[in-house]
């Protein structure tokens, strides 16, 4: 039975071309991208000890390996952080019986202060669950006859996998989806995490649960809205992590083309909602 982490190291192999490392190609594979020997080498470790780490059977390997590991398949800082984050949870440091506390859903003023700065750009407060804490008016622009915000505690996670609306609104429905079933890894904590993830399953079904497998993050790409008006929105998105007491992250959307400008500037001729906290 895989791990997270074997999960993680065999993906990862998997997506690295040999020549991307300078190594040959040495013809037809049972597997796409890099060889268990050829990392095996480059982290200095045994292909039999890659494999048990691989399949699941050694769930604690030492600091010196994972960092090895990280090393030999060039990992930048978030893959490092999330690899670690998945040796703990191999590792069980991470698992406990009892109910977690939610995640705060406050909000500090001077974050409701800089979002009232922004205005009336498309920004939002949200935490890796996918909570919608807090937002300009021209986020509530943008999303207004979507059916996010029409919930008192509007969750985009939640959204995404079980309003049938979403993969209209959504364009690359399966991109959003992957990125929000990847963000679970990074939950305000990992019971938090773990306890969301087994609320929302059985609602949301294969389509949800099929991607917690997936370890890789995905690539960062525009994010495409079919906006009810009838206009297509494309985005950049930039995020700001918080403090880590926070759990939280303020993402401000970017028009990613003229025509997105101008779709927003004609959407502004209309009144819209005023900045509001969701407690």
């Amino acid at each position: 039975m895989g791990t997270p982490l074997g999960d993680f190291v065999r993906a990862k192999r998997d997506s690295i071309q040999p020549g991307s490392f300078g190594l040959p190609d040495r013809g037809r594979r049972r597997s796409p991208g890099l060889r268990r020997s050829d990392l095996a080498g480059r982290a200095g470790i045994s292909v039999e000890y890659l494999s048990r780490i691989e399949q699941g059977r050694d769930r604690n390997p030492s600091p010196a390996v994972v960092h090895a590991l990280a090393d030999a398949l060039s990992l930048d800082a978030a893959e490092r952080d999330h690899l670690r984050y998945l040796v703990k949870i191999t590792g069980g440091a991470c698992t406990g019986p009892r109910l977690p506390a939610p995640p705060s859903r406050d909000v500090r003023p001077t974050m409701l202060e800089t979002l009232q700065l922004l205005e009336p750009a498309v920004a939002f407060v949200t935490n890796r669950l996918g909570d919608v804490l807090a937002h300009t008016s021209g986020f509530e622009l943008v999303m207004r006859g979507s059916g996010l915000l029409e919930t008192r505690a509007p969750n985009l996670t939640r959204y995404v996998f079980t309003d049938p609306r979403a993969r209209t609104f959504f364009a690359d429905w399966d991109q959003v989806a992957d990125e929000q079933a990847f963000d679970l890894w990074l939950g305000p904590s990992a019971e938090t995490s773990e306890w969301f993830k087994t609320e929302l399953a059985p609602l949301a079904g294969q389509e949800f649960t099929q991607r917690l497998g997936r370890h890789l993050p995905p690539p960062q790409v525009p994010l495409r809205l079919n906006h009810p008006t009838g206009h297509e929105l494309r985005w950049q998105r930039e995020r700001l992590e918080l403090p880590s007491t926070d759990a939280q992250q303020l993402v401000i959307l970017l028009p990613a083309d003229e025509p997105t400008t101008q779709a927003m500037e004609r959407l502004r001729r209309h009144p819209g909602g005023a900045l509001r906290a969701i407690s």
